[in-house]
């Protein structure tokens, strides 16, 4: 089991009890999840918190800090023989605990024993929101919450406590997720290398996900690889690419150590941008460049997401799609008919970073409070920018039929949309831009090297072997 050095999770222990008042931090792993029998699990995922600060990839683990006697308990069971026959010989709990720094370990069956102890004595419990249903189960019968009541009894303290130390990345951290970059940039080119008229989407998102597996990684998420880019989160991978369509790969790696990274590329089947299809991209690509410039510390997301929507809506004047004040229009959020997210999200253990502990604790705060605008709505993280934030820009434009329909049928913001033009581009899909960018002093830049993103530089990665980065003047 590959670790950080053990002084890493006894800082993080360390830091995280002195931001919490008092009592016991309740931490349930995750476990086995069975894909359709027991012994046939899904593959292992732990949860992201406790890797943060235990760091163990088991399941059937379990972990309590005690803020008030300043102590960290992982209570967990050594495999026995017949598990040894089919896994082989495994270390002690004991002996990984040591290695993060945790000298105290118990046999699990003694999880629920001292919380009951702890709860008698009224010491004050904390426990994060839980998104496993076996787990829930567990804290529904140590804690007696009811089933409804265990979200909303979540420690506010302690997921505070939690974004605080996970939003600021360590320099380790940054170095895993560049190394999650660089599997993720072989990925994608491959991608751009393999795809041609005539195969099915499947055989690039099959080539991508091999090349993560072949990092003793994963894919971060699901493979987003579509020729249907205006379905913004299509898993679906059996349709023919054809000559003239828009091939949309949304990808990333999760590497040995969890750490994740996650880019979009678009990309011409036929490896040439029509005419059609280049202006709009320049859209999106004047979009994402004008977000990167703007990444700095202070900097609202949430300021940078409204710039992006100003560019696609000039751009969309421009092209006779859209017509009036580009201000009257974004304040009215007539331009999420082709804008319908936000800029991005953190990245980190998660893809998207914490989002189990609410979107409101990490993406927004007393400053800067989430809109029920549509299109805004969905922006995840609209906060101030701090030096050590990893984030995401992935701004677009999708012709999306349903929604033009509605709100064609609707009159919605019909006063800023050409229903006519707009028409004509049904069928086109979508175009997307992503990159991972850590914050930094000086402001934005791009975790491990920037894919090709220019049109030339894309048409011309189309053509040639991705293992020869110089070829593309990217060396």
């Amino acid at each position: 089991m590959k670790l950080f050095p053990t002084e890493i999770y006894v800082n993080r222990r360390e830091k995280f009890m002195n931001l919490m008042s008092s009592g016991i931090v309740i931490f349930p792993g995750n476990n086995d999840s069975p894909m359709n029998y027991a012994a046939n699990p899904y593959v292992f995922r732990q949860d992201s918190t406790f890797l943060y600060f235990w760091g163990l990839k088991l399941s059937g683990l379990a972990a309590i800090m005690d803020i008030d006697n300043k102590k960290a308990t992982i209570y967990g069971d050594d495999v026995d023989i017949s598990s040894i026959i089919w896994m082989g010989p495994q270390p002690s709990i004991k002996e990984l605990s040591e290695k993060v720094g945790v000298v105290e370990t118990k046999s699990y069956k003694y999880f629920e024993t001292d919380i009951k102890e702890a709860i008698s004595k009224q010491r004050k419990m904390h426990y994060l929101p839980q998104y496993r249903h076996d787990n829930m189960i567990l804290l529904n019968k140590i804690l007696e919450i009811p089933f409804s009541e265990l979200k909303n009894r979540a420690s506010a303290e302690a997921i505070k406590a939690v974004v605080a130390l996970r939003s600021v990345k360590e320099n380790i951290e940054i170095q895993a997720m560049t190394l999650a970059s660089e599997i993720a940039y072989k990925m994608h080119l491959s991608a751009m290398k393999n795809t041609c008229p005539g195969i099915m989407e499947s055989e690039i998102s099959g080539v991508a996900e091999g090349i993560a597996l072949s990092h003793n990684g994963k894919v971060a998420f699901p493979i987003i690889c579509t020729i249907k880019g205006e379905i913004l989160h299509n898993h679906y991978h059996g349709n023919i690419m054809k000559d003239g369509d828009l091939l949309l790969i949304d990808a990333g790696a999760e590497t040995e150590m969890s750490y994740c990274s996650d880019f979009t590329r678009t990309i011409p089947v036929n490896g040439k941008f029509s005419s059609k299809q280049k202006e709009i991209y320049q859209i999106v690509l004047e979009a994402n460049n004008k977000a990167f410039e703007l990444v700095k510390p202070s900097v609202a997301n949430r300021d940078i997401h409204l710039e992006v929507c100003k560019i696609i809506t000039k751009g969309l004047i421009e092209l006779g799609l859209m017509r009036g004040s580009v201000d009257e229009i974004v304040a009215a959020g007539a331009h999420a008919l082709f804008f319908p997210h936000g800029l991005g999200h953190l990245i980190g253990l998660d893809v998207h970073d914490m989002e189990d502990l609410g979107e409101n604790y990490v993406g927004y705060d007393d400053e800067i409070q989430k809109s029920t605008q549509f299109g805004l709505a969905y922006l995840r993280f609209g906060k101030r920018l701090q030096e050590g934030y990893t984030l995401t820009i992935e701004p677009g434009i999708y012709f999306i039929p349903a929604l033009i329909e509605k709100w064609k049928k609707e009159n919605i913001n019909h006063q800023f949309l050409n229903f006519d033009k707009i028409e004509r581009y049904i069928g086109f899909g979508g175009i997307r831009l992503e990159d991972d960018v850590l914050v930094t002093a000086m402001g934005g830049k791009f975790i491990g090297e920037r894919l090709p993103i220019t049109v030339e530089e894309v048409e011309k990665a189309r053509k040639i072997d991705y293992r020869n980065k110089e070829a593309i003047g990217r060396g």
